[in-house]
C-alpha cells in the first residue's frame, strides 16, 4: 500500500459556486487576438466579430437534433476550437457556418453581414477538411490558383503573386511544380490550406484537418496552422475530437456534447475550472477520477469530504474549505486529476489517500 497526497482537488456541485482558479497547465495563454480592433462608444477597444452564431439549431428530417441552440462568437484573429466526441454536432455547426447546410432555427453572421441567405460560394469562407481533396492532375501551383481562376479572373501576374505569397506563408514554395501524388500527407494539407486562403477569406473553417497526418509532422502543422491564421488576422473555427490539438492551438475552446455547448473558455479555464461533470471527465488524459462524497464542516477548522472508507480533510486556510462548509451534509462529486497526485513515503495531513498502483504508462518525460 502507498500513500498519495492530493495536490489539487476539483469539486463540482450544482449548488456550489466555482472555486478560485488555480493554474495547472504549463501554458495559460489568454485570448489576445492580433486582429484590427474597433473602439466602442465607451472608448474601450474590442475585437470585431468574424463569426456570430445566435441560437443556431439543426434538426434533420429523421428528427435528430444535431445542433441545439448554439450561441458562439469568434472575433477577428481569434482561434476557437469546437471540441467534443464523435456525433456531438461540431461538424454540423461548421457546415452551417460555411453555408453547406441550412440551420433549422437561429442565425449566422459573418463580419458585419447576415449570412443566412448568402450562398456558400459567396461567403468568402476558407474551409479545409480531413481529406485535402487536391486535384491530382494539377500541380501544386495550379491547385492553389484554382479558386482564383473560377472568380472574376484576375490577370496572370496577380495570380502568380498571390500563389507565391500564400505558398511562402504555409511553407510549400519549393513544391509548386510537384503533383499531389509526389507529396506527403502533411505537405498535401499545407497545399490545401494555401488553396483555401488564397482568396483572402473573412473566416477560416477547419474540420479535423490533421486526422490523416502522421504523428511527426502533425505537431509542426499545429503550430503552422495557428501562425498562418494569426498572420492573416482571420477568425478561425476549428473542429476536433483531439484534446491535444484543442489545448495547444486554441485561444478558446467550446466543449460540445449532444448538440449543445457545455462550456466555453481558455484552455486553462477548461482544464482547471470545469463547470460541468462532462467537461471534467472528458478533458484530460488520463481521465479525471470522479468520486462521490459527503461534506461535513468541523467547527470552523476544516471541511471533511467523506469518501466512504477514506476521508479528505481540507484545512480552513484553503479557500475551498470555506466554500464547502456552506454546504454542510450535502453530497457532491469530487474530481481529482491524475497529474495532481504524488506519492509520499509518510502520510502528512488530512489531504492524503491510501491506494495501490496497478498500472504504469511510460510517456518519456511525463
Amino acid at each position: 500500500m502507498i500513500s498519495t497526497r492530493v495536490a489539487f482537488l476539483a469539486i463540482a456541485s450544482s449548488m456550489m459556486p466555482p472555486f478560485p482558479r488555480r493554474a495547472v497547465c504549463n501554458r495559460d495563454r489568454q485570448y489576445a487576438p492580433t486582429a484590427l480592433r474597433r473602439t466602442g462608444s465607451g472608448g474601450s477597444d474590442r475585437a470585431m466579430p468574424a463569426i456570430v452564431l445566435s441560437g443556431v439549431t439543426k434538426v434533420y428530417e429523421s428528427g435528430v437534433a444535431a445542433v441545439q441552440g448554439i450561441d458562439l462568437e469568434v472575433a477577428e484573429g481569434e482561434f476557437v476550437t469546437l471540441l467534443g466526441p464523435t456525433g456531438c454536432g461540431k461538424t454540423s455547426v461548421l457546415r452551417i457556418v460555411a453555408g453547406l447546410e441550412a440551420a433549422t432555427a437561429g442565425s449566422v453572421r459573418l463580419g458585419d453581414r447576415a449570412a443566412d441567405d448568402i450562398p456558400a460560394r459567396e461567403r468568402r469562407i476558407a474551409m479545409v477538411f480531413q481529406d485535402s481533396a487536391l486535384y491530382p492532375h494539377l500541380s501544386v501551383a495550379e491547385n492553389i490558383a484554382f479558386p482564383l481562376r473560377t472568380e472574376a479572373s484576375p490577370d496572370d501576374t496577380t495570380v502568380t503573386a498571390r500563389v507565391g505569397e500564400v505558398a511562402r506563408l504555409v511553407g510549400v514554395e519549393d513544391l509548386l511544380r510537384r503533383k499531389p501524388a509526389q507529396l506527403s500527407g502533411g505537405q498535401r494539407q499545407r497545399v490545401a490550406m494555401a488553396r483555401a486562403i488564397v482568396r483572402r477569406p473573412v473566416a477560416f473553417l477547419l474540420d479535423e484537418p490533421l486526422s490523416n497526418v502522421d504523428a511527426a509532422p502533425r505537431a509542426e502543422l499545429r503550430t503552422q496552422i495557428v501562425n498562418v491564421t494569426r498572420a492573416l488576422r482571420v477568425g478561425t473555427l476549428y473542429v476536433t475530437h483531439d484534446q491535444t490539438e484543442a489545448m495547444t492551438m486554441a485561444d478558446r475552446i467550446a466543449v460540445m456534447r449532444q448538440g449543445r455547448i457545455e462550456q466555453v473558455g481558455t484552455p486553462s479555464e477548461i482544464y482547471a475550472d470545469p463547470h460541468r461533470l462532462f467537461v471534467a471527465a472528458f478533458v484530460g488524459t488520463p481521465r479525471t477520477s470522479l468520486l462521490q462524497a459527503a461534506v461535513y464542516a468541523q467547527g470552523g477548522t476544516e471541511a471533511v469530504l467523506d469518501l466512504g472508507e477514506q476521508a479528505l480533510k481540507v484545512p480552513w486556510s484553503d479557500p475551498r474549505a470555506q466554500a464547502l462548509a456552506a454546504h454542510h451534509t450535502a453530497r457532491i462529486t469530487v474530481g481529482m486529476r491524475p497529474d495532481a497526485l504524488r506519492i509520499v513515503d509518510t502520510p502528512a495531513d488530512g489531504m492524503t489517500l491510501h491506494g495501490k498502483v496497478t498500472h504504469l504508462e511510460h510517456l518519456g518525460n511525463e
